[in-house]
This record gives structure tokens, sequence and C-alpha cells, in this order.
């Protein structure tokens, strides 16, 4: 050790030295008492009988030694399965309730990326602000010709559309647009490739936040209407023209609600499946 209580180089290198001899001694040592406990482990294994006729024949046999076998853990139980959903009764003509007011239900949130928060509140589900869009999407079965969809919808704060309801037409999508482009303009997106603010079913409502609105939807093999408050807002024909949607409404496909930097709520939502038309 030097002057100043420091070790020297050689005499830190005796004292690892001295460490690693005796790491690798403790390991020899409880690799030996391994070895042990296994072969004493195998001795101890034969048979009863086995054990009787090792035993002098004169001599006092030894008590049966009972090994107790090794307790091999029960494996879980499955858990249940979670039971179906109840199968919506589309029959004609009768009303069918796609949100019962207190849980999401079918409806998931649409993960766009930069979303707001989705919840259900007051017998709402309530859609709020994100960075662009957000929205919900019904997982659960549909109809896609022949039907009505009719609910309530508020814009609660924010000056775009608060209600972007996508819906299938037989195996193409379009949606309605209420309130976009700067809070007032309604119609269908896309009609014959053009979207809601530059084809004919562009119209523009002035809009109040905080207010229900009632809104009204029919799609038909040849014809889409709408109606807002009970007044015709979209009656157009469709007959050989191409119904699509804008790429930002893709994730909501086939039956989907969206807001755009808005938050928006929907209530009491409903589909009625028409009668043939066959029908009387």
């Amino acid at each position: 050790m030097n002057a100043d209580g420091r070790w020297t180089v050689s005499e830190s290198r005796l004292w690892r030295w001295g460490q690693f001899r005796r790491r690798c001694l403790r390991r020899a040592l409880v690799i030996l008492l391994l070895i042990l406990a296994t072969l004493w482990t195998g001795c101890g294994s034969g048979s009863e009988e086995e054990l009787s006729a090792a035993a002098p024949a004169d001599g006092p046999v030894a008590p049966a030694v009972t090994l107790t076998p090794t307790e091999v853990p029960m494996e879980a139980e499955p858990e249940a399965e979670p039971e179906a959903e109840e199968t919506l009764d589309f029959r004609p003509g009768k009303e069918v309730s796609l949100f019962d007011g207190a849980t999401l239900g079918a409806w998931k949130i649409t993960d766009f990326g930069g979303q707001g928060n989705v919840y259900v509140k007051d017998g709402a589900i309530y859609m709020e602000m994100g960075s662009y869009t957000t929205g919900i999407t019904w997982s659960g079965p549909v109809v896609r010709m022949g039907y009505e969809i009719m609910l309530e919808a508020m814009r609660v704060d924010g000056s775009d559309f608060f209600c972007a309801l996508t819906f299938p037409v037989g195996e193409h999508p379009c949606t309605l647009v209420l309130g976009g482009w700067g809070g007032t303009l309604c119609g269908l997106s896309n009609i014959g490739f053009y979207d809601a603010s530059e084809n004919e079913t562009t119209t523009f409502y002035s809009f109040e936040n905080k207010v229900w609105y009632h809104v009204r939807l029919r799609v038909e093999p040849d014809r889409i209407q709408a109606w807002l408050d009970g007044e015709g807002l979209v009656d157009v024909e469709i007959t050989g023209k191409r119904i699509d949607i804008r790429p930002e409404m893709d994730l909501c496909q086939p039956l989907g609600i969206a807001t755009w930097v808005t938050t928006g709520a929907v209530r009491n939502i409903f589909l009625t499946k028409l009668p043939d038309r066959d029908e009387p």
C-alpha cells in the first residue's frame, strides 16, 4: 500500500484474484450440492418392493418410503367466451336502435390519429375536437340498401362539420356532411367524383352551437334523400352515377359518424329497413 493509503497495482491484482477464487469455490460447492441432491433423489425413487428386496434377509425391514409426487400446477380454466351480441332484427318497417344511450355498444372509436376523446354522457355520444377528425364506426351488422337512418346531432363547439354521416349505398360508401367548409355547407360526398362543396346536393344552413338537430336519411337503389328538422335537405337521383367518399372518411366505412376540428354529439340513432318495392 502506498504512503497515501492507496493500493499498488500488484496488491489490487492479488485482491481481485482472491475474490475470483472465492467465487469459483462457492459455485463449485453449489454444483456439488446439486449433484448430491440428484443422486439422493435417484436412490430413493425405487418402488416399495425394490426397497424390501434390498434389505438384509435377517435384518429389520426398513419402512417403505412414500415419496410425495411433485405437485403439477392445475391448468387455468379457459375464460368463458363473451356472449354473442344480440342479433339486430332488421325486418322491413321495424325501427331498430343503434345506440342504447348508456354505452358505445357496437360503435367503436375510429383511429384517425390525433382524434379527440369519445365518450357517452347524458344519453349522447360526444366526439371531442381533435387535431383533425374524431369519430365512431359501427361494427355491427348493416343494411346496405333500402333503409332510413334517423338521429339527432349537435355541434357543441367549433366551426366545421359536427356530423359527417358515412353510410352504405349498396357496395359503395357515401357521406352526408352537415356544417362543413366553415360551418354552413351541407351535401353528399361524393357524387360523380365531386364532393359536397361542388355537386348538385350543395346547400347551406346556419347551424347554432349547443342545439340539437334532427337528421333523417333515406337510401334507395335510385335515390338518396335527407331531411333536417323535417325540411328537405338532399334529394338526388343516383342511377348511373358514381357514389364514393373523400379519403378522410375511409375509416368510417361502412357506417360511421365524424367531426372535423369540432366537438359534436349524437343521440337517438335508429335504422329502419324499408319494405321491398314489390311489397304492398
